[in-house]
């Protein structure tokens, strides 16, 4: 493997490095009482020119999280930062904990939930930069409004959104 051919052209340099703190609040809560799993956008598709979406996600005790599913386009990250989040690798769930990693590479059968009782936060990292946050806020409207989808609203939503669930 060798590296990639050169983005960036000039010779001297940019000032261009973007700072979040840690403090800032999420972008999105997925809950209508504005609790829940917090988002925050770390680094979007848009943000990185398409190479990366880098996301926190901050889940209260009570279980969440999605079913077994795949994406056909993007690999997908897990880091836990701290508390309990179960990792499936598309062949069994193991309890991730602090440092605990997984990577999934495009077709590769994966979910995560928290179902300890307790708040757990992770990383997420989509390459390339997928557009996620529609999806994710779609399915945070979903929850907060309560609008019911049949069957093939849940096919077309996951589909525009490169998610096969399994």
């Amino acid at each position: 493997m060798s590296y990639p051919q050169p983005r960036y052209l000039g010779e001297t340099g940019e000032n261009s490095g973007v700072f979040r703190l840690g403090s800032t609040p999420p972008d999105l809560r997925m809950r209508p009482d504005g609790r829940g799993t917090g988002l925050h956008y770390l680094a979007t598709g848009a943000s990185t020119g398409g190479h990366f979406g880098l996301y926190r996600w901050d889940m209260d005790p009570q279980p969440s999280g999605p079913s077994p599913h795949f994406h056909r386009t993007m690999t997908e990250s897990f880091y836990v930062l701290s508390g309990t989040i179960r990792l499936y690798n598309g062949e069994r769930w193991v309890d991730g904990t602090q440092g605990d990693f997984l990577f999934v590479p495009e077709g590769g059968i994966h979910a995560f939930r928290n179902e300890s009782g307790e708040p757990a936060s992770m990383l997420l990292l989509f390459t390339p930069g997928a557009p996620r946050e529609a999806y994710f806020e779609a399915l945070a409207e979903i929850a907060t409004t309560g609008r019911q989808l049949g069957p093939e609203e849940w096919t077309e939503l996951f589909a525009r959104h490169d998610q096969y669930m399994v």
